[in-house]
């Protein structure tokens, strides 16, 4: 095998209170990566606006740091094609790093275990969010719910409900360079006893919903009271853009990541058009535009 071309989906991590620990895999967007046996070093191919040296790329970074673990002499041809917006808390890095270390297992045969393909995948955060986290990538590599436990790194996955649907509004907005690291930035670095209770049990409710398909126990349980209040002055029209979700018929709405795309948690019996137009119409209210989406959970990267 000289080639391999792996996809995998968009994602919204941290669902609430699930702050660096939950994570859903989303089938509006994929990234979209051709790996290739050539020459005697690694390149990066693309179209699209991306960093084409493998330091400073999610993918390329992921491909590297496998080609030092299992020791393969080869150069490999990297190209990258994106569908996943960057910089609006969808996974876009992250979607990069999860089709890049399936890939890489491919084209290898390395029959990689699932938390090593995430271990590897998280290694690609680094390049656009400056730190190592695995929600997002192990959405992306797993598919469905999950729940990422580290000190050892180990990922519980669960099939999301059937009649799961989300809305999703993209503001079109500037973000700055390095979002992630500006939105951690202004997060609180002490807590409230009490509020970390309320959160706790916030995202244990939505586990539950999750085991039991519950789709309103989910949405109902999408309420986080530390992590949301700190950043939604980042977002123009936040608070008017989730007042309207939830009066249109939304169980639950939240920033998406570390945003600026706010989601709102539906069944599949909502009126999906009135809460995206509802979000739109809050948006409107502070003098922005967004894309609005609608979507489902998605199965993890794959290759074609």
């Amino acid at each position: 095998m000289q080639s391999v071309i792996a996809r995998a989906p968009c994602s919204t991590a941290n669902l609430g209170p699930g702050f660096d620990v939950f994570g859903l895999a989303l089938d509006a967007y994929y990234d979209e990566i051709q790996l290739t046996k050539k020459g005697n070093k690694i390149i990066i191919e693309s179209s699209d606006s991306v960093p084409l040296e493998p330091e400073k790329n999610s993918a390329g970074l992921v491909i590297k740091e496998m080609s030092k673990k299992f020791k393969i002499k080869s150069g490999l041809r990297i190209k990258i094609k994106k569908g996943v917006p960057a910089g609006f808390g969808m996974g876009s890095s992250a979607a990069s790093a999860a089709a890049a270390a399936i890939a890489f297992d491919a084209l290898f045969s390395l029959g990689l275990d699932q938390n090593t393909l995430i271990k590897f995948a998280g290694i690609g955060e680094r390049a656009s969010a400056g730190s190592i986290h695995y929600d997002n990538v192990s959405a992306s590599v797993l598919g469905g719910f999950v729940i990422v436990r580290t000190d050892p790194l180990d990922v519980i996955r669960i099939d999301p409900p059937k009649d799961l649907v989300l809305c999703i509004a993209i503001p079109k907005i500037i973000v700055p360079k390095k979002k992630t690291e500006v939105s951690r930035g202004v997060l609180p670095q002490q807590v409230k006893l009490s509020d970390y209770v309320k959160n706790l049990s916030n995202a244990s409710a939505i586990t539950v919903g999750f085991i039991k398909k519950d789709v309103e126990l989910i949405g109902h349980s999408i309420k986080d009271i530390i992590v949301e209040p700190a950043r939604k002055h980042l977002i123009p029209g936040f608070d008017k853009v989730k007042i309207n979700a939830l009066r249109a018929g939304a169980l639950g709405v939240t920033i998406s990541g570390a945003g600026p795309s706010i989601i709102s948690f539906t069944s599949k019996s909502a009126d999906h058009n009135k809460i995206c137009k509802a979000m739109e119409k809050g948006f409107a209210s502070a003098d922005t535009k967004c894309t609005t989406i609608i979507c489902r959970p998605s199965k993890g990267a794959f290759v074609l």
